[in-house]
């Protein structure tokens, strides 16, 4: 069976950063893991991209890997930058903006 590049190999240490690459003027995904319980995936902003407000039905953790990018959650602002997380909760309105250019691994977590 041919081996799914979009995902990581298992019992590997990786640089999670390294895995997606930035590209002028957009947003680029790479889905790495999904199963019943969630997905982790990874996206870079260029500076000034964005997504609009919307909502999850589940949990969803934003780590920083790289730059900084303003989320609004709830109504909320919060600034992230490189090595700290923002958790969002289920069903609560959210956005992102990249300040600069940006990338995050965002984890969704299904509810049981």
């Amino acid at each position: 069976m041919a081996e799914d590049s979009s995902r990581i190999p298992h019992s590997e240490a990786l640089d999670a950063a390294s895995l997606v690459g930035y590209s002028d003027g957009s947003i680029v995904s790479r889905t790495l893991a999904e199963n019943a319980g969630g997905t982790l995936t990874l996206f870079a902003f260029d500076s000034g991209e964005g997504l609009s407000e919307h909502t999850a039905p589940f949990d969803a953790v934003v780590q920083v890997l790289d730059g900084e990018a303003e989320l609004t959650i709830g109504g909320k602002t919060v600034t992230a930058r490189a090595g700290q997380l923002v958790i969002m909760p289920a069903s609560t309105p959210h956005a992102l903006k990249a300040t600069q250019r940006f990338k995050m691994l965002l984890t969704m977590l299904r509810p049981e």
